[in-house]
């Protein structure tokens, strides 16, 4: 058994922490005395620790960890490098060669952890050569992922079930953020987990605020306006339900002067890294993705996750809202959901096949709807639905025990579509951009956003994301220390000895560099904004495809946008973006149907129309329709 000081130690030597959260400490020593475990502990709680911690104290064997992303599983080998714990990860970005000498490594030892994805270990030869490797324990991350009644359920996890087989002796730890009993009991059945410690941490998040707001299409635009402007300078995730409305999003608040980057699972797979990381770094303070954007996410100050459509099952919001406040700071999950989110989730529902499928998406979309529509404490709906039944009536923390927030009151007007000089008139109009981008509600802003610029360049240098040079927590406690001895910084929570090797004199030379007066470089000028730089491509005679190439949108987001601004008057149809034919055509449907539902008009005409080219002629037909402007309006 390994002794108590000795853990305590390797807590302080690799994570630079005196002592361990809830739970950890107790996990830690399940995993050292070989006992099979199944751990629910919330985003945020410190699960990767507690399998960590005891891999890097057995020198000589291997945990495997199961994964089920490469970019996760290759920022853990970096944060774990940083450290200086030993750990690799075998997936198919390795050449043949490579792959070949990391397992041949890996059975002599070398290793403290390697990272695995489901479909790897499946292969038969997989398991053939984890024979020769002296494992000491092998780790499920996204366990619920096994579960069909999770609400990730992936059917590669399903062969996991053969690791109890072929390696009887070793134990076998399953975690997860978010788990119902029913999923847990599912989870230990399938893993053939062995009187398993069990570990189900409070479902409770007292610093995170629940705000469930029903909206429509013309009062959204202005709440979510309004959410932003309450969290200005603050680190924000916008949820969109789809990728159109991700890159619709990112250019209406490029147009209010709102830096934003998208992140989906359509863009060029460097292009998303790339934005993931301007986020992480607080490049850029607002990232806007579906629900691709996450899972593995190590930022602790994210000031509010903002959802525009209704999830599909409470799991997936826990989860996603989840991602707000990790630091333990107040934060808001704000849920601004319409009527027809419920019938899009309903109509995709009713497509699926399998009848025992179906059944189970039904069960989640009626708890979904009722957590949405109901009027109780929200925190407590939460609590009950994983098992959890909490001692409190009210949380004084959600929408439902204390109001709607001032700030996120109905607006008086919807925020209108028009471009040009209308552009400005919404209610309550937020900041101005730079106050958006740039205002912070730190006590040492310019501090903070001087060590951010370095961590931003050393991560860059070092070609690593920000975190794993330095956790957002971190950074809040060294702008607080301002240590001046490399001693003092060792005191600093997460500062273990290896990475104040790697970056300790570089920090006291960057805090006497700030004490001199050198501040963070200043913002580089705003791009154009999206309108303007679509009208200038047009003016250069760019067709609709090539400015969404050059724009990296999707051809629909751009046609979307055109649309807009022939409504409004700003631009003419050209007969090049629909065929005189084909225009007769949508021109005869829409006086037959008339033009308020695109689907309508999609299901009268020909197959070989578009939705592009519908959406075209009936901007261009109801701007026909308007009035003229007042003269003071021209």
């Amino acid at each position: 058994m390994i002794p108590e000081t000795e853990i305590l130690e390797a807590l302080r030597r690799y994570w630079g922490y005196s002592s361990f959260r809830p739970l950890q400490h107790n996990i830690v020593r399940s995993l050292l005395a070989n006992r099979d475990a199944c751990v629910v502990m919330p985003t945020g709680g410190g699960k990767s620790l507690c399998y960590q911690l005891p891999a890097a104290l057995l020198a000589g064997k291997t945990a495997i960890v199961i994964s089920p992303l490469i970019a996760l599983m290759q920022d853990q080998v970096a944060q774990l490098a940083q450290m200086g714990i030993e750990a690799a990860a075998l997936n198919s970005v390795l050449k043949e060669k490579e792959q070949a000498e990391l397992i041949r490594q890996a059975q002599a030892g070398r290793y403290r952890l390697l990272y695995v994805s489901p479909e790897r270990l499946a292969r038969t030869d997989t398991l053939g050569w984890l024979d020769r490797v002296p494992i000491s324990c092998f780790v499920i991350d996204e366990a619920h992922c096994i579960s069909e009644w999770g609400h990730e359920f992936r059917p590669e996890y399903r062969q996991l079930s053969r690791l109890r087989e072929r390696f009887p002796e070793r134990p076998i730890a399953a975690f997860t953020a978010s788990a119902t009993r029913r999923v847990r009991h599912d989870i230990i059945d399938q893993l053939k987990l062995r009187e398993p410690d069990k570990y189900i941490a409070s479902f409770h998040r007292p610093n995170l605020s629940y705000l469930v707001q029903e909206c429509n299409a013309q009062t959204q635009p202005a709440l979510l306006l309004q959410a932003l402007r309450k969290h200005a300078g603050g680190n924000i995730i916008i949820y969109a339900p789809t990728i159109a409305r991700v890159e619709e999003t990112v250019d209406f608040l490029a147009e209010r002067g709102i830096p934003a980057v998208p992140y989906h699972g359509r863009m060029d797979a460097a292009a998303r890294s790339d934005n993931q990381e301007r986020w992480m770094s607080d490049e850029v303070r607002v990232l806007v993705g579906t629900i691709a954007f996450g899972l593995g996410i190590n930022k602790a100050a994210v000031r509010a996750v903002i959802h525009l459509s209704l999830p599909k099952s409470i799991e997936q919001y826990y989860q996603e809202a989840g991602r707000a406040g990790r630091d333990g700071h107040p934060s808001d999950c704000l849920l601004l959901w319409q009527k027809r989110d419920a019938a899009l989730l309903a109509h995709f529902i009713k497509e699926i096949t399998d009848p025992a499928e179906r059944e189970r998406a039904w069960q989640r979309y009626h708890e979904i709807r009722r957590f949405a529509e109901s009027g109780a404490c929200r925190h407590r709906q939460i609590c009950s639905h994983f098992g959890e039944t909490p001692k409190w009536k009210s949380c004084g923390a959600c929408d439902a025990c204390i109001g709607v927030p001032d700030w996120l009151a109905a607006p008086s007007e919807p925020v209108r579509r028009k471009r040009g000089k209308s552009a400005s008139r919404v209610a309550r109009a937020p900041q101005p951009a730079a106050a958006v981008a740039g205002a912070s509600t730190d006590a040492h802003t310019e501090l903070h956003e001087y060590l951010r610029e370095w961590r931003r360049t050393t991560a860059q240098q070092r070609g690593v994301p920000a975190y794993v040079v330095m956790h957002d927590t971190t950074l809040d406690e060294l702008c607080r220390a301002q240590p001046k001895s490399l001693s003092a910084l060792l005191r600093v929570p997460g500062f273990g000895e290896r990475k104040l090797d790697l970056y300790g004199q570089q920090i006291l030379e960057a805090l006497a560099r700030f004490h001199q007066g050198v501040r963070a470089a200043a913002a580089a000028q705003p791009a154009a904004k999206p309108a303007e730089e679509t009208l200038r491509l047009l003016a250069e005679g760019r067709t609709l495809a090539e400015i969404a190439a050059i724009r990296g949108r999707q051809l629909s987001t751009v046609t979307a946008m055109v649309a807009d601004m022939i409504e409004a008057g700003e631009l003419e149809l050209q007969p090049g973006w629909v065929g005189g034919e084909q225009r007769l055509k949508i021109e005869a449907a829409c006086a037959q149907l008339g033009l308020a539902r695109l689907r309508a008009l999609k299901d009268a005409l020909p197959s070989e129309t578009t939705f592009d080219e519908i959406r075209l002629v009936v901007a261009h037909l109801r701007r026909q329709k308007q009035p003229a402007p007042a003269p003071e309006d021209r």
